[in-house]
């Protein structure tokens, strides 16, 4: 048994390299969007705003304000970052365009609500169970309706 590359396994090798290039380059393209997360100052790394470290929202510190989204633990610069000015430790909407890890901020506005509204349809959905059967809404509906509870994050 032959270890190591072969000619035949360069093709391959090939793909490889360049589809993380591509990923890569993909994360460095401008998009718009929308973006809701905490106010903190940049001298915060993301684990210390998951865990609500004081010092994240410590008005004295001389950092510059970001916003950090806690649902995906990323902490983003916006530009210009005098948007976020009177806003440190509210949960706000930030809509513009992202570039790397830079929001050029087009509106800022205070975080109005999380999830669907009383009343709102869910939307249909389908995941997979702990045992790999498909499940949806329908599929889950007992005789007395659904409760169903998304639950965000652990931090175990």
């Amino acid at each position: 048994m032959k270890t190591g590359m072969t000619r035949r396994d360069l093709p391959m090798l090939v793909l490889l390299v360049a589809s993380s290039a591509t990923v890569v380059a993909q994360d460095n393209v401008p998009h718009a969007g929308v973006w809701s997360g905490v106010v903190i100052t940049s001298a915060c790394t993301a684990d210390e705003a998951f865990a609500e470290d004081a010092k994240c929202t410590d008005p004295k510190a001389s950092a510059m304000l970001v916003l950090f989204d806690d649902t995906t633990r990323r902490i983003f610069k916006l530009d210009p970052p005098t948007a976020a000015v009177g806003h440190l430790g509210d949960s706000m909407t930030v809509r513009g365009t992202l570039e790397a890890d830079t929001i050029r901020v087009s509106s800022f506005e205070p975080l109005r609500s999380i999830g669907l509204a009383v009343g709102q349809r869910a939307p249909a959905i389908s995941a997979r169970d702990q045992f790999g059967r498909p499940r949806t809404l329908a599929s889950l509906r007992g005789p007395k309706g659904t409760v169903l509870l998304f639950f965000r994050s652990a931090d175990w």
